[in-house]
């Protein structure tokens, strides 16, 4: 179960690549989001062919990460099968090595399509990236707009910093209210069929 922001938490935001994974890291403190750092880790020196290589750089690169901006929980974008299956099986090796070194530092990690991303911070499921990098710029006040990879990481931090306070509304909700059924009146919840 991912950890949900609260009051005083530091957020960090993964966008997974094998060539160029982007990081973003911001703090949320009662509703008000900080800008922290933001970067991107590269493979690009290495050879295409030399994937355990490339996947070792992305591990350490975010262990890096963590260690430095010290975080206390992770965002990480869901990968979908695109129209390469050996791109999007690629990929799926670097997020799964990304994932890897944020459980390894014991952060708790929350994962979400870029639809909601993008939603959550243009407030339209297809957004073009120039729109996702200018709301970033706008909702973190930054001088300027932040590289594609590292706004759709901030994007994720954005986007479980927002999910956090609605989780912390349902959750003060319960407490003052009793029981809660978060999965019938969220619309987060389908019932799959049944045989």
């Amino acid at each position: 179960m991912p950890s949900y922001p609260e009051i005083g938490m530091r957020i960090l935001g993964i966008d997974p690549g094998l060539r160029t994974t982007g990081f973003g890291v911001i703090d949320q403190k009662a509703g008000l989001l900080r800008y922290v750092a933001s970067g991107t880790i590269s493979t690009g020196h290495l050879a295409t062919t030399a994937l355990p290589a490339r996947l070792q750089t992305l591990f350490q690169g975010v262990a890096e990460v963590v260690q430095r901006y010290q975080p206390e929980c992770a965002a990480v974008e869901i990968v979908f099968v695109n129209v390469n299956p050996q791109s999007t099986l690629l990929l799926g090796q670097a997020r799964g090595a990304l994932i890897a070194a944020l459980v390894q530092a014991g952060l708790p990690v929350a994962e979400y399509t870029a639809l909601q991303m993008k939603q959550a911070v243009v407030g339209y499921g297809r957004a073009a990236k120039p729109q996702v990098q200018e709301m970033v710029r706008r909702l973190l006040d930054l001088p300027g707009v932040p590289g594609p990879d590292a706004a759709d990481a901030l994007g994720l931090a954005i986007t479980h910093a927002h999910a956090g306070r609605a989780m912390q509304l349902l959750s003060d909700a319960k407490n003052r209210d009793g029981q809660v059924d978060v999965g019938s009146r969220s619309g987060g919840y389908r019932r799959g069929r049944s045989r």
